[in-house]
């Protein structure tokens, strides 16, 4: 994003300390640490600091401009000799008025994503498969929130032609302002699970919530969402746009079938409907170097989001084979002898199950060996809902389950009640405590896979993992597997149709 110190008053209101109209910038910033050369700063401030104070660290590093607030007009004068100083009553309220301005000139497509998981890892997927055949943005990491979305916005630019953007929510409303200022033609909803209780107070909660991305949508934009939830009614009466539907064995418009799990990653058939086809063919095989019956899910969403913004599946289905799961989002590290997948980005009850689903398909290995951290934010419901996935983890083969924190106390019951023995459940009462002691309960030829929300850091019981058993070359998992037309194959009969970090959930 390029602009003129006089396009940011105008777009802002702001009133200018210092400074030439002409003054041209490159890029907008919020973090002192990363300012670069030409660019604008932004002063925000949170309930532990403020952001004027670092102002001048910017400067030094680079910025060109810096947007403060009028509270610091003492601070700004000492910066006025050094840089272009603008002055507003709040930086935050700025920041989203130079945001609206600046989307309000982009030609881009944007494609808004949000859901209770899987919205990251569908927007890396989107955002790889688009790039095939169009010049594409897309939000950094989890950029998802009041900040991170203003941001992702100032990464595209006029020759930008597409442009993917994550929404996410700590509380109600959130969705409705960020999809009204992000005004994307695709709205993608992964799905709507049992996340963020605490703030959105219960499962309908929740669905409003994820819904006011579709309602937000204009008539002439496109719905893209998951048949098989049980909001899928709910969600279709929310929106007066274009619907098109994806589902794991169900009927949709985007289908998969016949999912096989193996080393290097998921195969499954794809079935499109004949008015989502295009011009190429309606049923595929398709391998998919991610793993687990939700990176289907996802891979699904992303094809009718590239479909929905009038990219052919013949154009982006090669990219796949490229396709790389997030950091910390099953990612595969082989070590000595020990097989690790790191999925500690975060957790909610949605993509902890999947995760059991995918350990407990996993063969060839001496064991299988979960360790889950506690699922924060889930209000009330807290104790079932990790009650719950200790179940599933006595239905799905594991051999040892390792619960860590107090919250995830009710998922060691669970799984004691559906089977498990006292041998195969271990309680820990925080992250430190897992560090020390399952480096050394596990053994080469098991295979572990590490489960938590954010705030537990859980991932780096990785690191001690790699220090126990020494590095064998970590790797991600998947091989270079693309997709190929199936011959001779009948066509589908026709159905029923937080702060100042850029991150929320």
């Amino acid at each position: 994003m390029e602009l003129t110190f006089g396009e940011l008053l105008l777009a802002t209101g702001a009133r200018a300390l210092s400074g030439e109209r002409a003054l041209r910038l490159r890029g907008v910033g919020t973090d002192s640490r990363r300012a670069s050369a030409g660019e604008l700063f932004a002063a925000l401030s949170g309930p532990r600091f403020e952001g004027h104070r670092y102002a001048a660290d910017a400067v030094e590093r680079g910025a060109r401009a810096v947007l403060l607030p009028e509270s610091a007009a003492d601070a700004a004068r000492e910066l006025a000799q050094r840089a272009a100083v603008a002055l507003v009553p709040d930086v935050l309220d700025g920041l989203w008025d130079l945001a609206r301005w600046h989307r309000s000139r982009l030609t881009a497509t944007v494609v808004g994503i949000t859901g209770s998981s899987g919205k990251t890892t569908t927007k890396g997927i989107t955002a790889r498969l688009l790039a095939e055949r169009r010049r594409v943005a897309a939000s950094p990491l989890s950029y998802n929130n009041q900040v991170g979305v203003p941001l992702t916005l100032f990464l595209a630019d006029e020759a930008t032609e597409a442009l993917v953007v994550e929404l996410g929510t700590s509380g109600p409303g959130e969705i409705e302002r960020l999809s009204q200022l992000a005004a994307p033609h695709v709205g993608v909803l992964t799905n709507i699970g049992p996340a963020h209780l605490e703030g959105l107070g219960s499962m309908e909660g929740v669905a409003r919530e994820k819904t006011a991305l579709g309602a937000a949508l204009r008539p002439d934009g496109v719905l893209v969402h998951d048949a098989n939830c049980r909001f899928a009614p709910y969600v279709r009466a929310r929106t007066g746009a274009r619907l098109v539907d994806f589902a794991v064995d169900g009927d949709a418009a985007f289908q998969a079938r016949d999912l096989y799990f193996h080393d290097g990653g998921t195969s499954f058939r794809l079935i499109v409907a004949p008015e989502w086809a295009g011009a190429g063919p309606q049923e595929l095989d398709v391998a998919s170097p991610l793993l687990g019956t939700h990176n289907v899910q996802n891979l699904l969403a992303a094809l009718a989001a590239c479909r929905a913004a009038g990219l052919e599946l013949e154009e982006v289905l090669p990219a796949v084979r490229d396709l790389e799961g997030g950091r910390q989002r099953m990612e595969r590290h082989e070590f000595d002898g020990l097989t690790v997948f790191d999925d500690a980005y975060n957790a909610n009850p949605a993509s902890a199950a999947a995760a059991v689903r995918v350990l407990g398909g996993l063969h060839g290995f001496r064991r299988r060996v979960l360790v889950l951290g506690e699922m924060l934010e889930l209000g009330s419901s807290s104790d079932e809902l990790h009650r719950e996935v200790g179940r599933l983890v006595a239905r799905s083969a594991v051999d040892l389950f390792v619960a860590v924190g107090p919250r995830a106390q009710p998922a060691a019951e669970g799984a004691r009640e559906a089977g498990l023995s006292a041998d195969q459940v271990r309680t820990l009462a925080s992250a430190e405590l897992a560090l020390c002691e399952v480096p050394e309960w596990v053994e080469k030829g098991d295979v572990v896979l590490v489960k938590a929300s954010r705030a537990l850091a859980l991932e780096r019981l990785v690191d001690r993992l790699a220090q126990r058993f020494g590095r064998g070359g970590g790797r991600r998992v998947g091989a270079a597997i693309g997709a190929a037309p199936v011959p001779a194959i009948a066509p589908r009969r026709a159905g029923t149709p937080s702060w100042p970090q850029a991150e929320a959930r």
